[in-house]
């Protein structure tokens, strides 16, 4: 299938194309994350592919809701499918991405929905991220969720921008998501053999070694975030995922991000590898194997 053929296979719903990025995301074997043979102590892959698709038909009227009403929306399904909160930094990644109308081209459709943000939008947000109470958040001096905002969610973001990948798309126009997480999705590898599942781990270690993942900074502090980044890009330099040693070495990365009751576990870029995803649909440069994907949904 060429990307145009793509393209017009899911562009017909937003909701589908962030279900499949969802299940993709979480399908792939990545380093310190749930995937179909590894599981955390309370959650496990069928939680992220019932919270996917909970989220689709949400997501699928985006553009007709406010971005705050999605998100709580979203959370609420969420809590319904899984019980606990699998998808929050997806959620905020996908609702105001979902919002940009088809017609509009992604770059600049997401800037007008990021500049039409209400104090409403942040006002449904907080409340969103009350109700699943995620991890490590801690609190703040100003526009805490635990306070009602006085600002748009824009402006809110931007006050934990310096410290939270997620929250830096709203302010930066998901330029991390568009330019190099969803570039290194759709860039055919180099090496043919590599499977969808081997490129979306390959792209996770990339953001991983670009910046030091904000869960992990915000469980663990900065030196272990740190050393997380460099662990990444080690095992990147190595040649993964044929590199003679590279193979151990991934396997030392992953055994180490687990330790410590998986709190070394590198949560926000795989939600913006799961943005990522998304975009590249969007974009038809990217096409779900689904010959993988019904192997781990039925």
């Amino acid at each position: 299938m060429s990307p145009s053929d793509a393209a017009t296979t899911f562009r017909s719903s937003p909701g589908e194309m962030a279900r499949l990025a969802c299940i993709m995301e979480v399908c792939a074997p990545k380093a310190g994350n749930v995937h179909p043979a590894v599981r955390f102590r309370d959650v496990t892959h069928e939680h992220f592919i019932a919270s996917a698709e909970a989220i689709k038909p949400i997501l699928s009227r985006a553009t007709s809701q406010c971005v705050g009403q999605t998100i709580l929306d979203c959370v609420i399904a969420t809590q319904q499918a899984a019980g606990s909160n699998t998808n929050l930094g997806i959620i905020l990644l996908l609702a105001p991405l979902c919002a940009v109308p088809l017609k509009m081209p992604i770059e600049s459709g997401i800037l007008k929905v990021l500049d039409d943000l209400t104090v409403e939008d942040a006002a449904l947000t907080y409340e969103a991220i009350r109700l699943a109470k995620p991890g490590g958040l801690g609190r703040v001096k100003d526009a805490d969720v635990e306070q009602l905002p006085r600002i748009n969610l824009k402006q809110a973001m931007s006050l934990a921008a310096d410290r939270d990948a997620i929250a830096r798309q709203y302010v930066c126009g998901f330029q991390d998501v568009i330019e190099s997480v969803a570039h290194d999705l759709a860039q055919p590898p180099n090496d043919t053999a590599m499977t969808q599942a081997d490129c979306i781990v390959l792209a996770h270690l990339k953001q991983m070694a670009r910046e030091p993942d904000s869960l992990i900074h915000r469980k663990c502090g900065d030196v272990v975030a740190q050393e997380s980044a460099a662990r990444a890009q080690a095992v990147i330099d190595a040649g993964w995922p044929r590199g003679r040693e590279s193979g151990t070495m991934f396997a030392t990365l992953d055994r180490w991000l687990r330790e410590d009751g998986h709190r070394r576990n590198p949560g926000t870029s795989a939600d913006l590898i799961a943005a990522g995803l998304f975009v590249a649909m969007r974009q038809g440069r990217l096409q779900p194997d689904f010959n993988w994907l019904k192997e781990h949904v039925s």
